[in-house]
């Protein structure tokens, strides 16, 4: 038995908030429509989100998650390590520090509730304006 499934990603006060829905296959423009009616506490709005898929087999007690994507940003910018030291802002210290000592070198900005900025990896992928809600 197989089931695919759509978790949401929303800014949270520490982690992310997260909303998981089934869904028929790993269709991009539906998991855009159905990221319109997710809204988590403090009314926050999905910055993103990925497929899951779960299976399991009939003697197994629980399903196990056999595949999953990169997450699919909801609009938002990219900035590299570099474009971010030029800014020279002091306000990016630490995010300088952490994307340094995680070896990130870019990462996205989201605004589409609350702030969030997180790395940004070759798996992940930052959808068109058409597709942002």
């Amino acid at each position: 038995m197989e089931k695919h499934f759509v978790e949401f990603l929303s800014p949270g006060t520490f982690v992310s908030e997260t909303t998981t829905k089934p869904i028929a296959d790993w269709n991009i423009d539906a998991a855009v429509l159905m990221a319109a009616d997710v809204t988590e506490r403090y009314g926050a709005k999905p910055y993103g989100f990925r497929f899951v898929t779960r299976s399991r087999e009939e003697s197994d007690l629980d399903s196990r998650v056999t595949a999953s994507s990169g997450i699919y940003f909801l609009g938002g910018r990219i900035e590299t390590l570099d474009e971010i030291k030029a800014r020279n802002d002091p306000r990016d210290g630490n995010l300088i520090f952490n994307m340094k000592a995680n070896g990130w070198g870019r990462v996205i900005v989201n605004d589409n509730s609350w702030r969030v900025t997180l790395p940004f990896t070759d798996i992940d992928t930052l959808l068109e304006p058409s597709h942002a809600l």
